[in-house]
């Protein structure tokens, strides 16, 4: 199957998802919480999505596509440290802890096969 749109990757359509469901469960963080955690780890869990669309349209040049991809796949690692942080502070449970840390370790698996083989995304002019 032939992707023609960052939409249609399998890596973006999950850490899309797991964006919204980052927000929804940041949407119970105490008050307190709203200009520190709760900005932090949506604005890194919407990043990793942004991220991927940049790197799709860098795609005429090998180094820019995996530096995008690159700044994606931190993102995502970033998330994660957020997440422990929910977790720390009780203000997420253990099961939404290890189901976002599952989804966001298999987005950093696909983005590091990405990043290690971006021939086959790479635009030619042939």
């Amino acid at each position: 199957m032939r992707i023609l749109d960052y939409r249609a990757l399998r890596v973006y359509q999950e850490a899309f998802e797991a964006a919204l469901s980052v927000h929804e469960v940041s949407a119970g963080f105490p008050v307190v919480e709203r200009f520190g955690l709760t900005d932090q780890i949506r604005r890194a869990s919407r990043s990793v999505c942004a991220n991927l669309a940049e790197a799709w349209r860098r795609r005429r040049s090998s180094k820019h596509f995996v530096s995008k991809l690159s700044d994606s796949d931190a993102e995502a690692a970033e998330v994660g440290v957020w997440l422990d942080f929910a977790l720390r502070f009780g203000y997420m449970s253990v099961e939404q802890h290890a189901k976002l840390n599952r989804i966001y370790d298999g987005v950093n698996r696909q983005l590091t096969v990405m990043i290690r083989f971006p021939e086959q995304w790479i635009i030619t002019d042939r």
